[in-house]
Formats: C-alpha cells, sequence, structure tokens
C-alpha cells in the first residue's frame, strides 16, 4: 500500500527511487496509478485507484497526490468524493489538454466525467449499455481525423453480450458512430487493444480471448480500420506437444492482490515498422505461467488473409522462459536508445511478493526508429513571452508517418499515445515507431490533439524531414494555432557513429603512416644521391 516512484538516471542503478507515499490508512489495495497533470499546472500529478479498507460493494476510491518540484506531498492530495464501479479510464472530454477522468460512479449509471483543473463532475455520456468490468475503453482516434476518439467496451442493454462501441468526436462531441458484436465463438473476452498491425498508417483493434471457459482454446482476433469483420491473427499456442493458453480474469469479492485480465501489451520491438506484443501464457496442462513474445509477420495461412499479417510466438527465448510465474510483462525503453526493452513482473518465492525482471533488447538489426512524444504545452502561469511552456504527458494524441522504404515503396505508420490507462494497460508516455532497414528521411510526420466542444477546425501539424533514430518532443502551443506549434528534435549518436569516426581515424592513420614510409624512402635515396654526388666531385678534382 505504498507508492514509490523511482527516477530515471543516467548511471547504474538506472532507477533510483525519490518519492515514498503511504496510504495503509485508508486503503486495503492499490489497484492503478497513473501520473498526469491534473490541475494544468505543467507538475505531474499522481492518481491512485484503490480498494477502501470499509468498502462493500468493491467499489473503487480514488485519491490524487498533487505533484510540486518534481516530488510529493503525502498531505498535499485530495481524496475523490465518488467512488468508480471499475477503474477510470483517463481521457481528455473537452480539449483543454489537462486530462479529465470518465467512468462510472457510485451515483448514476450513466458515465460520469471528472474534468481535470477545476475538478468538477459532469455527465460524459448517454448510453442505454453498460459498461462492462473489465473494461478496456481507449481515448484513440478510430476515424483517421487526428483527432481521438471515444472507444467503449459495453454490454447490450437487452442481450448483455459484449460489445464495442466507437463515439465518434464530432467538432468536439461525441457521438456513437459504430457498434462492433465481439467474435461468435469467443466466450472469454480479454482486453481490446490498438496498434497500426499491418502498417497501413491506420488504426486496428486487437482482441485476444478464448473460445472456452478454462481458456484451452485461446486465439487473437483483428478488426482492420474501418470494417466489421473479425480475423484471427494467431490460433496455434501449441509448442513441441504442450498447449498453451491466456490466463483468464478472476472477479474476487475481496481480492487481495490485482487481478489482471487477458492483455496484449504493444511495442516494435525489432524496429520493422509492424508492432508486436507480450503476453501472458499459461501451460494449461500444468501450472506453469511464462511471458511470450509475439512476433508480427506476413500471414502465412488463408485464416488471416484478410489482415496481411499475422502474430507468430517466440516460443525460444531463453532468459523470458527462465522467469516463472510470470504476471505482467511489457515494453520499456529502459536505456533511452529507443530500443524498447522487456520489464516482467513475476511471483517472489514467497505468494505475497513480486519481484521485477528487466531484459535489455540485443536486437543488432540495421534497423531506424522515430521516438515522438507531444506533451501538453501548459503553463503553470500565464507564460511569458517567447518562452515555449513544455508541460507533461498527455493522453490522446495521435501520430503518423509516411516515408519511402528502401524498396522505394510508400510506407505509413501510426500510433496513439496514452490510449489506455486501466487494469495495468502499463502503456508509455511515448511512441516508439519503427522504420525498418530504411534509413531515409521521415518525408512526412503528422501529429493531431483533441479539440474542444464546438471547434470546427482539426488540430494537426505536419512536419517534414525528420531524421531516423531521433527522438521528437512535440509542444502543441497554443492549441488552437497548430503552425505555431514547436517539436524539438534530439539525436542520440548510435555506435554506428563511433565505428565510422574510428574507421575514418584510421584510415587517415594508414595513409599517413604510408605517405611517410614513403616520405622517409626518398629521403634516404636523396642523401645516397647526394654521397654519390660528392664522391664524383672528389675523383673529378683529383
Amino acid at each position: 500500500n505504498d507508492l514509490i516512484i523511482f527516477l530515471a538516471d543516467q548511471n547504474a542503478p538506472y532507477f533510483k527511487p525519490k518519492v515514498t507515499v503511504s496510504f495503509k490508512n485508508h486503503s486495503a489495495l492499490i489497484t492503478s496509478v497513473v501520473p498526469g497533470d491534473y490541475d494544468g499546472d505543467s507538475q505531474m500529478d499522481v492518481l491512485l485507484t484503490y480498494l477502501p479498507k470499509n468498502y462493500a460493494k468493491s467499489e473503487l476510491g480514488a485519491v490524487i497526490f498533487w505533484g510540486q518540484n518534481q516530488t510529493l506531498d503525502p498531505n498535499n492530495m485530495t481524496i475523490l468524493n465518488r467512488t468508480f464501479q471499475d477503474e477510470p479510464l483517463i481521457m481528455d472530454f473537452n480539449g483543454d489538454l489537462i486530462p479529465d477522468i470518465f467512468g462510472i460512479t457510485n451515483e448514476s449509471n450513466q458515465p460520469q466525467i471528472l474534468l481535470g483543473g477545476n475538478l468538477s463532475w459532469h455527465p460524459a455520456l448517454t448510453t442505454t449499455s453498460k459498461m462492462r468490468i473489465p473494461h478496456s475503453h481507449a481515448f484513440i482516434d478510430l476515424t483517421e481525423d487526428f483527432t481521438a476518439d471515444l472507444f467503449l467496451t459495453t454490454l447490450n442493454a437487452s442481450t448483455s453480450t459484449f460489445q464495442f462501441e466507437i463515439w465518434e468526436n464530432l467538432d468536439g462531441n461525441f457521438s456513437v458512430s459504430t457498434i462492433l458484436e465481439k467474435p461468435q465463438n469467443m466466450m472469454v473476452v480479454g482486453q481490446s487493444a490498438f496498434a497500426d498491425f499491418d502498417g497501413d498508417g491506420h488504426m486496428d483493434h486487437l482482441l485476444p480471448g478464448c473460445e472456452d471457459k478454462n481458456c484451452q482454446k485461446s486465439t487473437i482476433y483483428l478488426v482492420r480500420s474501418g470494417t466489421k469483420q473479425w480475423v484471427p491473427v494467431l490460433q496455434d499456442f501449441s509448442n513441441k506437444g504442450t498447449l498453451w493458453g491466456f490466463v483468464p480474469f478472476v472477479d474476487e469479492q475481496q481480492p487481495t492482490e490485482i487481478p489482471i485480465p487477458i492483455t496484449l501489451h504493444i511495442g516494435d520491438y525489432n524496429m520493422d515498422g509492424y508492432p508486436d506484443a507480450l503476453v501472458i501464457l499459461k501451460n494449461t496442462s500444468g501450472s506453469n505461467q511464462q511471458a511470450f513474445l509475439l512476433e508480427n509477420v506476413p500471414c502465412n495461412n488463408a485464416s488471416c488473409e484478410e489482415a496481411r499479417r499475422m502474430f507468430k510466438v517466440y516460443w525460444e527465448l531463453t532468459d523470458l522462459n527462465q522467469i516463472k510465474d510470470a504476471m505482467v510483462a511489457t515494453f520499456f525503453d529502459i536505456y533511452e536508445d529507443g530500443i524498447l526493452d522487456i520489464v516482467v513482473l513475476s511471483k517472489g518465492y514467497t505468494k505475497n511478493d513480486f519481484a521485477i525482471h528487466t531484459l535489455k533488447n540485443n536486437f543488432e538489426a540495421d534497423a531506424y526508429f522515430v521516438k515522438v512524444i507531444v506533451l501538453s504545452g501548459l503553463c503553470s502561469n500565464d507564460c511569458p513571452r517567447k518562452i515555449t511552456p513544455f508541460g507533461v504527458n498527455q493522453p490522446g494524441p495521435y501520430i503518423m508517418y509516411t516515408t519511402v522504404d528502401a524498396n522505394g515503396y510508400l510506407k505509413n505508420g501510426s500510433a496513439g499515445q496514452l490510449s489506455q490507462s486501466a487494469h495495468l494497460a502499463l502503456q508509455l508516455p511515448y511512441n516508439v515507431l519503427g522504420l525498418g532497414r530504411s534509413a531515409n528521411f521521415l518525408d512526412h510526420l503528422y501529429v493531431g490533439i483533441p479539440r474542444p466542444s464546438g471547434e470546427k477546425s482539426i488540430r494537426k501539424q505536419e512536419w517534414t524531414a525528420i531524421i531516423p533514430n531521433s527522438q521528437l518532443i512535440v509542444i502543441p502551443y497554443p492549441h488552437n494555432v497548430p503552425r505555431s506549434w514547436s517539436a524539438k528534435l534530439y539525436l542520440t549518436p548510435s555506435n554506428i557513429v563511433l565505428l565510422t569516426a574510428i574507421a575514418l581515424i584510421g584510415v587517415c592513420v594508414f595513409i599517413l603512416a604510408i605517405i611517410g614510409i614513403l616520405h622517409w624512402q626518398e629521403k634516404k635515396a636523396d642523401d645516397r644521391e647526394k654521397r654519390q654526388e660528392a664522391h664524383r666531385f672528389h675523383f673529378d678534382a683529383m
């Protein structure tokens, strides 16, 4: 029941504990932690959701610890005056770039929104559907207009079947545009995830789940952007006669540890431009539970033809296989070099003990990336002139690039920033977009942010000729004047630059050595000639 924040450092140990906040007096179990700037002062705050000590119907309490000068004051906090049925979604409902808190509260069956800044409650949407628990709502652009829409996982009001609703953001207002039923043969439904699975620049919807109650037959389905057809992208979970499957969500009335739903954690580990995933699978005939890497590869069977790509399980990753009783696995750029490493949470030696493992990504292919983070561009007070405010990371921005690959074909990629926040979504505050083996400049990089109600024009800006293997920090200030937004480009020279410099110096030294030897030989020849001249002169004199 303690919150410990580790700050990153360039030197080992790479993460050092800086802030510790105890919440034992109020909470029986902390269920989620979501950092964000909830009051718009450009200081990072932290939202905790927790099971209260004297709770009745597993309602979740929420508290915001207010940040000040890169730390949290344990006494400076606001406990929200309503409880939630499920973990809330952090989104930017009103387009002011201050995160808002969306969820079903104890006071209404309709979704409510707690607006960041003044912390006032408002009705969010009018819907007859019930929200699914655990939900996997998302705040991400699904209509290709660079403005984040609202994706809800719901239960049909009359049939209680699982369904997915897309509430499109039209001029800053949300209205339901698409309703999609779950795949017919899926009995256990996991958490929806979003990725540009086929590299066409549009978001696709990935859904893991099982076709039976005990997850003996697991599968991952995909709905391509703009379609309603479920396409299986992974069905084969057997390896050397052992059948693996997802770990179904267990909803306890009084949980002693956080229940974890079936989740795909998305990241492009090999930087080929096609996002891969990490999943937790258990041996269906035993008790072993491990993390596995799913690589996004071209489709090689008839069932996934519509998706053009599919997942392939990496069964033989020795270091990953050594971590037993894995609970959660996700991607994280530990060394800040643009290459995604892996973090795994596993059960420790005792039952209630957890251990965190990190695995360095040693992928050595000649691949390129661009790392983009979009900040809020908010000032803590009135912005002084000529000073661009940075702000902190933000839910809802959408990023897309177009470039030309090594073969001369057009290549696209896209990603949404911090689109999900509940049930250990563990999304990164930045996006690492793989570019494959194309070392060309990015022709176009587009960034869009949410807009407030009534604003017709899309908040979107384009940058051209972005250098690969760079980090781009986008500051959308002022929010409503995209052409004034600024982008700061940071380059980290890779080992190739060092090797090139060493090779160049080596070649120069080699050439200088040859020149020196030739010069020395010429000098010797000149000396010999001079002596012969002098000798000849004496003979002539005689």
